[in-house]
């Protein structure tokens, strides 16, 4: 009778904890912030707000100007030897593999830094120079402000923490945000094959 009843009690605790996890993991479907936000943003997409940005040429430019077309968006800083080396690369190889909607205007590359203090035009154009930017449809540029970074990071989801080495830990991503200005996917950095295909699967739709 007691071996029974252990067993009937563990696996009412097997259920429970299976509901408890379940509930809190939206149905098992997430288990961390990161996964967490991707999902949000496929379900439901988020209005990005207009942002005020300085390009690599100097000009400034206002997010609002690019609403229109599809925006393949990251975010960097310059002086980063990790995620950034692998997001320059990315977005380099788009340029290839999307030539045709890029020249055409249906699609933009946009590198955001989140550092500029640092991030002056000149070292915006280096950074594109240094992964071979094909000179179409890739810019790259920087918030006016403290308060630009904090808005186009949250509107993001970015994570920026200072390492304590000069340099920065952060999130790295490519989001990708629809003419009508709203962010509707987000993709690993590292896979441009993948947001290649899905790009060309929207754009001929």
């Amino acid at each position: 009778m007691d071996t029974l009843r252990t067993l009937l009690l563990s696996l009412l605790i097997v259920i429970a904890g299976g509901a408890t996890l379940g509930a809190a993991t939206d149905g098992l479907r997430v288990f961390t912030t990161e996964s967490a936000r991707r999902l949000a943003v496929r379900e439901h997409a988020v209005r990005v707000p207009d942002l005020a940005l300085q390009a690599a040429n100097g000009d400034q430019i206002a997010l609002q100007d690019l609403r229109g077309n599809w925006l393949l968006v990251d975010f960097i800083y310059t002086r980063c030897q990790t995620y950034c080396s692998v997001l320059g690369s990315d977005f380099a190889r788009l340029q290839d593999r999307l030539a045709a909607p890029l020249a055409s205007g249906r699609l933009q590359l946009l590198s955001i830094s989140f550092d500029p203090e640092h991030d002056g035009p000149a070292q915006l154009a280096a950074y594109q120079r240094r992964f071979g930017d094909r000179g179409s449809g890739w810019l790259a540029a920087r918030p006016l402000d403290a308060e630009g970074v904090a808005a186009a990071t949250r509107a993001f989801g970015i994570r920026v923490l200072d390492d304590g080495l000069g340099g920065y830990v952060h999130n790295a991503s490519i989001a990708l945000v629809d003419p009508q200005g709203r962010l509707v996917r987000i993709f690993d950095a590292g896979q441009p094959e993948v947001v290649a295909a899905a790009l060309q699967a929207v754009l001929a739709q």
